[in-house]
């Protein structure tokens, strides 16, 4: 039986949805990195970041979802502001629409901290972990109005901490 509470899934840029905008897959500001860079907008960008960990049927069985470190950049400009839901998703039966839930979560970086011009690492921790079943998952999505400032923007990453169990 594996029952192992370090767990972490890398989630890189190119996994993620990107809306609104004009999105770049670009090197990173480190040799051997990625990232999706937002070009400068006045306009809200919406990102969707899937969770991808392990699933599984049994009670308490798969990946218990504890925390999701996102790791971004701020260029030339902050946004206005920077809006972190995290949603579980429970897929709907044939037939059925599916049933989206915000989760409640706790957030490290102020807003001021978190949308200035530097490299940041937000995480996302749950309130109460929770265990992934097979008939549903999870997306953070981050809502992120430009002005006119010229703000740009550079993704790098996520990476989803949990519980494996098996």
């Amino acid at each position: 039986m594996i029952h192992n509470t370090h767990f972490a899934q890398y989630i890189p840029p190119t996994a993620m949805h990107y809306v609104t905008g004009t999105y770049t897959d670009v090197a990173g500001a480190v040799a051997g990195t990625i990232a999706k860079n937002r070009a400068a907008a006045n306009s809200t960008a919406l990102i969707t970041i899937p969770i991808l960990v392990p699933s599984n049927s049994a009670a308490r069985a798969g990946a218990r979802l504890e925390s999701i470190e996102i790791d971004y950049e701020h260029f030339t400009a902050e946004p206005t502001s920077m809006t972190w839901t995290l949603n579980k998703v429970t897929r709907g039966a044939d037939g059925a629409v599916a049933v989206v839930a915000a989760v409640a979560k706790t957030n490290t970086l102020a807003a001021a901290t978190g949308k200035s011009v530097d490299q940041h690492k937000e995480v996302i921790t749950l309130t109460t972990p929770a265990w992934v079943d097979n008939d549903e998952y999870y997306l953070l999505e981050l809502s992120m109005p430009s002005g006119a400032g010229g703000h740009t923007f550079h993704m790098l990453g996520a990476v989803a901490n949990f519980t494996l169990r098996a």
